[in-house]
């Protein structure tokens, strides 16, 4: 069998955020399918497009998987939804439970329905600096960057991320 990596940000600012996404990470490690290599710290993070909302609990973790990428986000998506997640009314707008995809492997993927690697993640630093956690030396397969270069290049100061202090 053959096994991938994959960087999977997750991210929740309604109910009980810490928890929703704690939970969320647990039922991937328990798929079967997947198996938490590494994980970053919890971060608080500003809300972004989307401004009229709670501030997020944001992590990432880099995930080995046995998943093809579509397959993978189906799973993800199933997790989602069996932890509560509905359908969105606003785009950007307040969730449960979000988990995307960052980097599969040193794959460009993209489709209608999936594209990776995630086509903002350059533009979030509340996706790169958890990945930083893990290793900022992760290089983007389209803009030919590491991770740490591209958090240092961002400049907009509304994008605030601050450690959130919480046990595993």
């Amino acid at each position: 069998m053959t096994y991938h990596l994959a960087y999977i940000a997750v991210g929740s600012n309604l109910g009980d955020r810490l928890e929703n996404c704690r939970q969320g990470l647990d039922a991937i490690e328990h798929s079967g399918k997947s198996e938490i290599q590494a994980r970053s710290k919890f971060y608080q993070t500003a809300p972004v497009d989307y401004q009229h909302q709670d501030w997020f609990i944001n992590a990432a973790v880099c995930i080995e998987t046995q998943l093809e990428p579509f397959s993978l986000l189906q799973e993800l998506k199933s997790i989602e939804k069996k932890l509560g997640r509905q359908p969105v009314g606003v785009r950007f707008g307040p969730r449960l439970l979000d988990l995307d995809i960052i980097f599969y492997n040193n794959r460009v993927f993209e489709t209608a329905k999936l594209k990776i690697p995630h086509p903002r993640a350059h533009k979030r630093r509340f996706v790169l600096k958890p990945i930083c956690d893990i290793d900022p030396n992760i290089l983007h397969p389209m803009l030919n960057k590491n991770v740490q270069a591209l958090l240092d290049e961002l400049d907009d100061a509304d994008q605030k991320v601050i450690e959130f202090q919480c046990d595993y």
